[in-house]
């Protein structure tokens, strides 16, 4: 029996990973991290889409005053505002971006890497991807093969593997591959991206622009913000992904 460990933020990718995963593995388990992150709400999102995967187990994990930061996730520091993809693209450049926690990712896979062979998993999925304009050290192929080979060098193993079938994807890719399971594209209503943690996702900070710019590139609604549109706390947005067909047919998926 093939067994992986998703490390689930409740965010669009992690959960996007999830239910890849529940494609690819006969049993699927989740971890959750709470580190002392600002938007402390995604841990409630990844209890709802691990409800909605029907998980093998999930587990939350508290962590809290262990990653010190002047990133805004873990500090009183303002996250950065952005006029637009195009501006937020040209200001972050080839900087890392603000909300970068250092050793966060190196932490979690860490202790998930622990969890996993308690659960006789030999795969750990993650969400990290390369291309989400942000440019941080710890979500590129070069830090994820580090990774494995100290994973297996430290288990004394060579079958254990860190997947992260996003990796390459732009946010429009991994919206398409999203659209293609229906449970999935359900679970994204419940998902949360915005690192103020806020809903509804109507601030412009680096997270809910890319999260927004990925699906208007795919031509399709973000469940989300079909969820809270239905829910009446925001108004439908103008652009074209959100046509009435579009936005229906999101609608009836979610069963809204």
């Amino acid at each position: 029996m093939s067994k992986a460990l998703v490390i689930l933020s409740g965010g669009q990718d992690s959960t996007t990973c999830l239910f890849w995963a529940k494609q690819k593995f006969d049993e699927v388990h989740a971890v959750t991290f709470y580190y002392g992150q600002r938007h402390v709400i995604e841990l409630d999102a990844a209890e709802k889409v691990a409800e909605i995967a029907g998980v093998a187990s999930h587990e939350f994990i508290e962590i809290p005053n262990v990653l010190k930061s002047t990133s805004p996730l873990v500090s009183d520091t303002k996250l950065e505002k952005y006029e637009s993809f195009e501006q937020m693209d040209k200001a972050v450049g080839q900087k890392v971006e603000s909300t970068f926690v250092p050793m966060r990712n190196m932490l979690f896979f860490t202790i998930a890497m622990n969890r996993a062979i308690d659960l006789q998993c030999d795969t750990l999925v993650t969400g990290i991807c390369a291309t989400d304009n942000a440019n941080y050290p710890d979500c590129t192929a070069q830090f994820l093969e580090a990774f494995n080979i100290a994973a297996m060098k430290s288990l004394g193993v060579q079958n254990f593997q860190v997947v992260a079938p996003l990796l390459y994807n732009t946010k429009c890719e991994s919206v398409e591959l999203a659209y293609t399971m229906p449970d999935c594209w359900k679970a994204l209503a419940y998902s949360h991206t915005s690192y103020d943690g806020k809903y509804p996702p109507t601030d412009n900070n680096h997270s809910n622009i890319l999260r927004a710019q990925g699906f208007l590139e795919a031509g399709l609604p973000d469940p989300l913000v079909v969820r809270a549109v239905v829910e009446g706390v925001m108004p439908i947005p103008t652009t074209k992904n959100y046509r009435e067909e579009l936005f229906d047919e999101t609608q009836a998926i979610i069963g809204i």
